[in-house]
């Protein structure tokens, strides 16, 4: 039995990082995340790929940023997921034309900076 999950686990990531995940030569973008963010709730069709891929980005990056000692950001303690990507889903439309060209992971962490900054 846990060699079958175990190989559909590798099918799923398989298939998850065919369809969903970025091309290795380029980097992941603000527009990328964001669609990705836009169609968990969206989209019935792969709103459930789309919603992992949103939200682990955004989970492991605040996970890195709290493994660095960072201490200019400090995240809600419960529902980081949604409180994060709502804010960054807002914070990107709030100047999209400017926004839009960034890397996702630089956006993001101006996104933090700016509506999660410690007191």
């Amino acid at each position: 039995m846990a060699k079958i999950l175990n190989t559909l686990g590798v099918c799923l990531a398989a298939s998850l990082l065919s369809t969903a995940a970025p091309s290795l030569a380029q980097a992941y973008s603000a527009v990328e995340l964001l669609t990705s963010c836009t169609e968990a709730d969206n989209d019935a069709r792969w709103g459930e790929v789309a919603e992992l891929e949103c939200e682990q980005y955004i989970l492991g990056f605040v996970h890195a940023l709290r493994e660095t000692g960072d201490t200019t950001v400090c995240v809600p303690e419960l529902n980081v997921a949604d409180e994060v990507r709502w804010a960054y889903m807002r914070w990107v439309h709030a100047d999209y034309g400017a926004h839009k060209d960034m890397t996702a992971g630089d956006a993001l962490l101006q996104t933090l900076r700016e509506k999660f900054p410690c007191q």
